[in-house]
């Protein structure tokens, strides 16, 4: 990849559905280039794909939380797939430091996250937890 193609996944970040002869407008190249970029840039798995985002707004209301989670010992598989089975978790991601698992979860009160999270921490091969709730978005 060169910078062309750099600038280029820049700009589909920030808005995939960008028409093509606008993007070759804001890099100075032609139609055609962007086209060829694009899909050289997916044949080869660089884009792996386009997805839509929802404005937080847009979606009903309920909670949405945070779960910071120390896993004990090697258990971080067995604690992994669990987690991708409990249907409130919407991603999980590895992380470093302090907690193991980062886990963002919804629940549609505050009655169903504390649900949520005694489940939660039943896993076993949980140690610890630490949750907080999603107040406000100030950038997506």
């Amino acid at each position: 990849m060169d910078a062309l193609d750099q600038q280029l996944l820049g700009l589909l970040r920030v808005n995939a559905r960008t028409p093509t002869a606008t993007l070759a407008r804001k890099l100075g190249v032609s139609r055609g280039t962007i086209a060829n970029r694009i899909a050289r840039l997916e044949a080869n798995g660089v884009i792996a794909g386009y997805s839509v985002q929802i404005h937080a707004h847009s979606q009903p209301s309920g909670i949405r939380a945070w779960i910071s989670i120390a896993v004990e010992g090697d258990k971080t598989r067995e604690v992994v797939t669990r987690l991708l089975g409990e249907p409130s978790v919407s991603s999980l991601h590895d992380t470093n430091g302090r907690w193991d698992l980062l886990a963002e979860v919804h629940a549609a009160s505050i009655a169903e996250l504390s649900e949520v999270l005694e489940r939660i921490r039943k896993i076993k091969g949980i140690g610890n937890t630490e949750t907080s709730i999603h107040l406000q978005t100030f950038r997506t």
